[in-house]
């Protein structure tokens, strides 16, 4: 709050005015302060800004005394508006630009008032307390929403160590991968025992590892993985860990692929199993590829039986081109779903984006959480107010200004931004259930990094699974969809891409909360690839593309739950110009 001792307030004014300020105008100027509640540096800033493009500052005169009274009063009256709209507490009137330069990031969140202040903590993934996994968390007369991601339950959020992470917590954080997938294949296809691909043998045996690049081509930074620079890495307690080169038979079979497939997609990262053999010549030898089993169906609480339908409207950020913060996008957006009026509202980042080139060099006129409450969090309330029973969820981007995290797998928002039950806050990754109907969700471009890296090997089929007679995706959009769920993974490469590091920041050690351990009913990454909906195996996977190219998914639940699972309704809609 602003002081209201005259003496104060006289030596703020006579500090920033200096000589421009005679003894005539100053009681005024302190009466003003007293009126609008505002401290001489905020006047000071708001009659910096009328006479900006005149000269700038200059002898206070009467006429410039009247003036800024009509500007506090044109700028209270606005803020009276705004605060009436959005029912909520009245924070103390200031200029934003004097916010900006008045004193740093902990003077202009005092600033912002106890209902807007961000809480500045030390950064931690948020996990659920125990048993939320399994309970809803928002429910009402249409709308069931229940957390399906809560790993570690029972533990402490986890702090995050980004770039000060040990050596040999990453190199037990990727061997428990390569192992976790060997038991799943052991029990898949009954292997009693896995073999090391750097020892010779002379019989065939079973090998699971990492698909990595040799070190000559993965120093080239343009280098894509193919044929000659293939290696296995295997963990170190089925292979002490070393690299070998790796070769594939030419007459290579897979078993059990998806129908139509033709072949394995292989990338850095890929966690593979191979039947073959070394025969002392330094490579591993392949002759057969064993496909990783399909993701096990959900286990639903209760009785089969529906929670009811509803609609979903889902967008991806940027909701902005990089030629101004219009947010004309955004508006569209917005006038899409007061107009459809759907029941769930799924927004994923960048809201305020760090690549903007407004934000990245700070051209902007107010303080970002004030930004991103007037942009975003307002127009969402008129619609919650609007439609009541509605939902809406938020899951943030590695370039979200606003979000204290920026490694991927990454926390959800502060809550210290706003506090309305029905908005809740997501992490990047999530999975949740929406009557139900089981959701993975991830803002992070996977499909783009996956293509990039992809190299394809044909082989031939045996064992093929999926129905006879009927149509199944194996387009190359489809495959790298299928990548994610036979994975288990939402983010299945390592490393990353050198050229597009940046837009993951992949936190290692924190890779369990990365992994999808049941078959979701709806998976949906956004992609500058070309917008689909596809369904993969019982999964409705979507690209909804970015709001900046006109579109958005629309998705409906009737409610019925047939015996052979969950029937999803989706579409990529066009947004109004």
């Amino acid at each position: 709050m602003a002081s209201s001792d005259p003496a104060t307030i006289k030596k703020t004014l006579q500090h920033h005015f200096g000589a421009y300020l005679g003894d005539d105008v100053l009681q005024e100027c302190i009466q003003l302060c007293k009126m609008y509640n505002v401290t001489g540096e905020d006047l000071f800033f708001t009659y910096e800004s009328l006479v900006y493009g005149r000269g700038g500052a200059r002898q206070v005169t009467p006429d410039n005394v009247a003036e800024i009274k009509q500007k506090l009063q044109r700028d209270l009256e606005k803020q009276k508006r705004q605060l009436a709209k959005s029912n909520r507490p009245m924070l103390p009137m200031r200029n934003l630009n004097g916010l900006m330069k008045s004193g740093g990031n902990a003077d202009l969140l005092n600033r912002l008032g106890a209902s807007s202040k961000i809480k500045v903590e030390s950064p931690s993934i948020g996990i659920p307390s125990a048993g939320e996994s399994s309970r809803p968390i928002y429910r009402n007369s249409s709308v069931q929403f229940t957390r399906l991601d809560a790993q570690r339950s029972s533990e402490q959020p986890q702090k995050y160590r980004y770039m000060y992470e040990k050596i040999s917590e990453r190199s037990e954080v990727l061997d428990d991968r390569i192992e976790d997938i060997a038991q799943i294949l052991k029990n898949h296809y009954g292997i009693a025992d896995f073999g090391d691909p750097a020892a010779s043998t002379e019989e065939d045996v079973v090998v699971v590892g990492r698909i990595t690049m040799d070190s000559e081509s993965a120093s080239a930074e343009s280098a894509k993985l193919n044929e000659a620079s293939l290696t296995l890495e295997s963990s170190r307690m089925m292979g002490s860990g070393v690299r070998v080169p790796l070769k594939f038979d030419p007459d290579v079979r897979i078993r059990q692929a998806v129908r139509g497939t033709g072949g394995l997609g292989l990338f850095p990262g890929a966690i593979v199993a191979l039947r073959g053999k070394n025969g002392g010549g330094g490579w591993f030898n392949a002759t057969e590829i064993l496909s990783l089993p399909p993701l096990p169906p959900r286990e639903r609480p209760g009785p089969s039986k529906s929670e009811g339908g509803f609609n979903m409207h889902a967008a991806c950020g940027p909701f902005t081109t990089d030629s101004d913060l219009q947010f004309k996008p955004w508006r569209a957006v917005v006038q899409k779903i007061n107009a459809d009026q759907p029941d769930v509202v799924l927004l994923l980042g960048p809201f305020l984006d760090c690549n903007h080139p407004s934000l990245k060099y700070g051209d902007i006129d107010a303080p970002l959480p004030v930004i991103f409450q007037q942009t975003f969090i307002e127009p969402l309330r008129d619609y919650l107010d609007s439609k009541p029973g509605a939902l809406v969820l938020i899951v943030p981007s590695v370039r979200d200004l606003l979000n204290d995290h920026a490694v991927f797998p990454q926390a959800e928002f502060g809550s210290s931004l706003f506090n309305d039950p029905r908005i809740v806050l997501l992490p990047n990754p999530c999975r949740f259930a929406v009557n139900d109907v089981s959701f993975a969700v991830t803002s992070v471009d996977v499909l783009f990094h996956l293509r990039k890296e992809e190299f394809v090997k044909r082989a031939t089929e045996v064992e093929s699974i999926g129905p006879e007679g009927e149509e199944i995706a194996v387009d190359p959009m489809a495959n790298l969809c299928r990548h994610i769920l036979q994975k288990r993974s939402f983010y299945p490469l390592f490393p990353t891409p050198t050229d597009l590091a940046h837009e993951v920041n992949l936190d290692i050690t924190h890779s369990d909360f990365l992994k999808i351990p049941e078959q979701p009913d709806v998976l949906i990454m956004p992609s500058r690839l070309r917008q689909f909906t596809k369904v993969i195996e019982g999964t409705v996977a979507a690209n909804p593309s970015f709001a900046t190219k006109g579109t958005y998914l629309s998705l409906s639940f009737s409610g019925d739950r047939p015996q052979s699972g969950v029937k999803v309704e989706a579409e990529i809609s066009r947004l109004d110009a």
